[in-house]
């Protein structure tokens, strides 16, 4: 019964974009609005908004290379080996914390020198694992985004954005220990 579920739900995932986007021109089309212009419009807006956040993200991609290749990382993750050991969590995460609020490619980099270091299956490498997971890119997310929007008063969203990182690391070290155990 339960593999046969697995198949329903398999079905189901594989057919539900391809239904989305045909519900989509048939709901233009039954509007009597030319999709296929609005498509050609939207798709040229996209492209001056990639090319209004490239100076960003390109900054950030350079800044974040250059603390891990400079070994800074290496460095902070050692400042914190005793508040990390306390805490229960390994001081290799810490670089992978601060990397992760900026880039998410550069943070998989470290993760996989994790994983390479001590498995995908022990506790550090499950840490890691969830902890990419209940996390987020804060200061990639928050430039792109309020930048394609022209927001210039971000109000709390970077108190926020910090408070449910934290909330997500914390949430990373209890189910990984609860799994690990």
């Amino acid at each position: 019964m339960g593999l046969r579920m697995a198949s329903v739900l398999s079905n189901i995932s594989n057919i539900i974009i391809p239904v989305i986007l045909f519900y989509i021109v048939a709901y233009g089309i039954s509007n009597r609005c030319n999709v296929y212009e609005d498509f050609i419009r939207g798709a040229k807006d996209g492209f001056h908004t990639v090319i209004q956040i490239m100076p960003t993200l390109i900054g950030l991609m350079v800044a974040v290379g250059v603390l891990r290749a400079s070994g800074f990382l290496e460095f902070v993750g050692g400042l914190f080996v005793g508040v990390a050991d306390r805490l229960g969590f390994s001081s290799e995460l810490v670089p992978l914390m601060l990397v992760k609020m900026f880039s998410s490619s550069a943070a998989t980099g470290l993760v996989l020198d994790i994983f390479k270091n001590h498995g995908p299956d022990s506790l550090i490498g499950l840490t890691t694992s969830i902890m990419m997971s209940c996390t987020e890119t804060i200061f990639y997310t928050m430039s792109v985004y309020f930048l394609a929007a022209k927001v210039t008063k971000t109000r709390h969203t970077l108190k926020g954005a910090l408070l449910a990182t934290l909330a997500g690391i914390a949430a990373s070290i209890v189910l990984a220990g609860r799994m690990f155990a």
